[in-house]
């Protein structure tokens, strides 16, 4: 939840915007993606950097503090060396890798990993797996006591109208926060956002 919100439709203009930690492992990574599978076009979806082929095969995350490489049918692919980890919050079909240092990464079992999604993708003869549905994030007690209060009615009544995957990001950001200040932060931000209608990624608007 970290990566760059800068928007660009330019993938070189993209790279060059990149966070200073991310971006040379981003450049280092799109050298070796291009070089292993030359066919793939570069595209900028969700600010992401994704490459295609017949569909969207992969895709880089360049955010503060790793590089986020992003694998659109993942939990298809073989993973014999733990690349992998974790899902997404998105699409059950989606497995990434966080990177922090490219010298900590298999290199030679990326590249396979590459080579076998792009072979994936060139075959119209294999559909996507299914994606499996997930089980609802559960609900802070804390966050469920704030929205019972009177004060916050506009906050609990907006929430409602959310889509189970937008209250699915207020609710894991919620719950991620490990010390009580940045729980406290968290929730207030929270309700004011919600008071106003705003989704996760809107919060912070004036």
């Amino acid at each position: 939840m970290d990566c760059s919100r800068a928007r660009t439709k330019n993938p070189s203009e993209w790279l060059e915007i990149s966070p200073d930690f991310s971006k040379p492992l981003a450049e280092q990574v799109t050298d070796w993606f291009l070089t292993w599978e030359p066919d793939l076009r570069e595209s900028i979806k969700w600010n992401m950097l994704c490459f295609s082929g017949r569909k969207l095969v992969c895709g880089l995350s360049a955010c503060k503090a790793h590089l986020g490489i992003t694998f659109f049918r993942g939990t298809e692919l073989d993973d014999p060396v733990k690349l992998f980890t974790d899902g997404s919050e998105g699409n059950t079909n989606i497995r990434s890798i966080r990177v922090t240092n490219l010298a900590a990464v298999n290199r030679a079992a990326l590249e396979n990993l590459l080579h076998a999604a792009v072979e994936l993708d060139a075959d119209p003869m294999i559909p996507p797996a299914p994606k499996v549905k997930r089980k609802p994030w559960p609900m802070p007690s804390f966050f469920k006591a704030a929205l019972a209060e009177k004060k916050h009615r506009a906050a609990a009544e907006n929430f409602k109208t959310l889509s189970p995957t937008c209250q699915r990001e207020y609710l894991v950001w919620l719950t991620m926060a490990k010390r009580p200040e940045t729980r406290e932060e968290r929730l207030k931000q929270t309700l004011a956002a919600l008071a106003k209608g705003r989704k996760w990624a809107q919060r912070k608007q004036l």
